[in-house]
């Protein structure tokens, strides 16, 4: 974590909070998840948590794929504060088959002082598959955070990871859209024992840089990442299965690319609303989960 402390955009923000310094007692968070195959069913065989990152139990809601774990990742703070240094690891060992994602939309909460870093990491071995989509990240007002992923990915697995940013609390007190300091995000990708495959950052700063401009993001709000990593068989029928959408009417727009060294592909959704992007990054992953391991996604849950 010391190195990405010494990110330079985090260079201004280096105060200490005055109710605790950053990554004290409390403020580090620490998740390891190891997933592997027992039978018919893939198991949560290995669990570390420490607050304020928290898991119970694997659950095994998804009828189409009953076998699949599923993992909802709590918090016990209500969000990202300022100092808080948090860790992800999740692992899947060779055909374990896992769903993971959070219990509810990450808050990066407003800060006066220092800021917050999370770092995720994925590992799937032979022939594994992971969906990692956590619901939308909202940074409030004045927030600062900075997010690292590394995805070191078997050539034979498949690997689904999404990201949705919101504009900060759209409808909060006459709105706060791009009203946070810092949104710092890097992802790379590898093979397992293997060279680097790619990597992606960015760096949203609205107070230097006007978000909103033509060529960010214009008249959008919420923007959605989606990377797929899978075999380039699977990816090239998702990538001709996949339409570029312009709809004005929405509105929002959508296309996928192919990602460097037949890594897989990369999806990317803007909309003015949350709930057409979510529909969208929903469709292009049924996509890729039927291309991939040749079943459907479930039925959207009622209250979403």
């Amino acid at each position: 974590m010391i190195g990405l402390d010494a990110a330079p955009e985090l260079a201004p923000y280096q105060t200490q909070p005055a109710q605790m310094p950053a990554a004290s007692v409390g403020k580090v968070g620490r998740l390891r998840l190891c997933f592997a195959q027992r039978g018919e069913r893939t198991i949560l065989a290995h669990l570390y948590r420490q607050a304020p990152l928290l898991v119970q139990r694997a659950l095994y809601w998804d009828e189409e794929m009953p076998e699949m774990a599923c993992v909802y990742v709590l918090t016990t703070s209500g969000g990202i504060l300022q100092g808080d240094r948090l860790g992800i690891d999740i692992e899947l060992a060779a055909g374990a088959r896992a769903h993971v994602t959070t219990q509810a939309a990450t808050k990066i909460q407003q800060m006066d002082a220092n800021y917050g870093v999370q770092t995720q990491r994925a590992t799937l071995a032979a022939d594994s598959y992971l969906e990692y989509l956590p619901e939308p990240t909202i940074p409030y007002r004045d927030s600062r955070f900075l997010t690292h992923t590394e995805l070191r990915v078997d050539p034979s697995a498949t690997l689904l990871y999404g990201e949705t940013l919101m504009p900060g609390r759209k409808y909060h007190a006459g709105g706060e859209i791009f009203a946070y300091e810092v949104f710092s995000s890097t992802l790379r990708a590898a093979r397992p024992q293997g060279p680097e495959l790619f990597v992606e950052k960015f760096l949203i700063e609205p107070g230097r840089h006007d978000v909103a401009r033509l060529g960010v993001m214009g008249g959008f709000h919420v923007f959605a990442n989606v990377v797929l990593m899978t075999p380039p068989e699977v990816a090239a029928r998702v990538f001709d299965r996949t339409t570029p959408t312009w709809d004005d009417g929405t509105p929002l727009i959508a296309a996928a690319s192919r990602l460097p060294n037949d890594a897989g592909l990369i999806y990317k959704v803007l909309g003015t609303e949350s709930e057409p992007v979510r529909d969208a990054v929903r469709a292009f992953c049924a996509i890729a989960r039927e291309e991939a391991v040749g079943r459907a996604v479930p039925r959207p849950f009622a209250w979403r």
